[in-house]
């Protein structure tokens, strides 16, 4: 008996393959995907089971769960599939061509914003322990997000921002998205992050985590407990920033694509 032919397309199949799972279980990573997944497998298990002992009427309502069984993946899986496709789409800043075509008139916006307004408030709000999320644009499509707010479009300003973020306020609640010079929505619903974070974090941290895993926007977060400053970008949170550091922490993960693209 012959060994089973192995070829390089093979390998390359098997790496795709194994790529794709491995995306798969990072993006379910910390959700009851997996629970889900256990239970449709035992349900598939038991249906071989009972067609094999001839069980019609049982055989036939299996049968037919799992005949709409993809609908009902895409339909209970629907938060994990978009999450798993907007990573997918962050991934074209790979793409030089791609990133040039869709970046420019972004990026001259981005180098126009005046940060100034937004680290003097994120000071105040910190030393009175207000709390606060912004979100900063910059190539990500937040359409969603602006959306699930209050359209406000206002020259961004301190008193602006902390007249949002004010304890009593009826827009206080929820993140606030800003595009160039202006304030275009407050009272923004964020997606909460898949990573396993410390207990220490609280909603508006988890909610900045999780706007940076879905984008490429840049989100600072005021702790209403403790006043520290965070910055979240690229799936990653830094915080209790020092306050005279927070222009230049914002700054420099603005550009850190096109340092990565120099470098390439």
């Amino acid at each position: 008996m012959g060994f089973i032919p192995f070829t390089f397309v093979d390998l390359i199949d098997i790496i795709l393959v194994s790529s794709l799972l491995y995306a798969l279980f990072r993006a379910m990573k910390g959700t009851s995907a997996p629970y889900i997944i256990t239970g449709i497998f035992m349900i598939y298990l038991l249906w071989i089971l009972v067609t094999t002992f001839n069980l019609v009427l049982f055989s036939t309502i299996l049968g037919q769960i799992i005949s709409v069984g993809v609908i009902a993946i895409i339909i209970i899986f629907q938060p994990e599939i978009r999450h798993f496709l907007q990573v997918i789409g962050r991934q074209r800043g790979r793409f030089e061509f791609l990133t040039k075509i869709f970046n420019f008139r972004n990026r001259k916006q981005q180098d126009d914003i005046d940060l100034q307004p937004i680290v003097l408030a994120c000071q105040e709000m910190g030393a009175e322990k207000v709390g606060a999320l912004i979100i900063i644009k910059q190539s990500s499509d937040l359409s969603v997000v602006v959306e699930s707010g209050i359209a406000i479009d206002a020259q961004v300003s301190t008193p602006l921002l902390e007249n949002i973020f004010f304890k009593n306020a009826p827009l206080h609640d929820g993140g606030v998205v800003i595009n160039g010079s202006r304030v275009v929505a407050a009272k923004c619903v964020l997606p909460s992050t898949q990573q396993e974070v410390p207990k220490s974090y609280g909603m508006r941290h988890r909610a900045a985590l999780g706007m940076s895993e879905v984008s490429d926007a840049i989100v600072i977060a005021v702790s209403e407990e403790t006043g520290g400053i965070s910055v979240a970008h690229d799936s990653v949170i830094k915080r209790n920033i020092e306050p005279h550091m927070l222009a230049q922490t914002i700054r420099r993960m603005m550009h850190k694509n096109d340092l990565k693209q120099q470098e390439n």
